[in-house]
């Protein structure tokens, strides 16, 4: 369970909060926070079309991890979701807060679409699989799915 100490909400990737977490991110060799704050600047990704959210996780008015739901741009019909930019900052790590952020885009995704998808860097398989996502084999784009019609979350390959 996460502690009252952190809060969940939608966020943006044009604070001062962000860019010190994007810089984190980028100093542990991780580029997908750089991407989300390009994307948004671009336009090419600004979370609007309906469902879609980039959630932030809160520690005080810290923010320590962020988490996104597009519609899964690697599949067309738009029914597939995709968890999109989780990163949790390294003192926040084993808190509960990427599992909060991740049970948030799940819950978000669960009325809109008939799975989720994300394509997670090999540390984080475990994490996933914790989670109720199963792994794909043989998709280019998605290493892990969770199938979200009636509860299911049996693997769809």
């Amino acid at each position: 369970m996460l502690s009252k100490d952190y809060s969940i909400d939608r966020t943006r990737p044009t604070t001062a909060a962000f860019r010190l977490l994007m810089d984190e991110s980028r100093k542990e060799g991780y580029w997908m926070l750089v991407r989300l704050h390009d994307g948004w600047k671009s336009g090419r990704n600004k979370f609007s079309k309906r469902p879609e959210i980039l959630f932030g996780a809160r520690h005080g008015k810290q923010l320590v991890g962020v988490g996104g739901l597009n519609v899964d741009p690697y599949f067309e019909g738009g029914d597939f979701g995709r968890v999109r930019h989780l990163y949790v900052s390294a003192a926040h790590r084993r808190h509960g807060v990427g599992r909060v952020l991740v049970e948030a885009i799940v819950e978000r995704a669960r009325a809109h679409f008939s799975a989720l998808n994300t394509r997670a860097p090999a540390e984080s398989f475990a994490f996933y699989e914790k989670l109720g996502f199963h792994r794909v084999s043989g998709e280019e784009f998605v290493t892990h799915r969770m199938m979200l019609r009636d509860g299911n979350s049996k693997e769809a390959n």
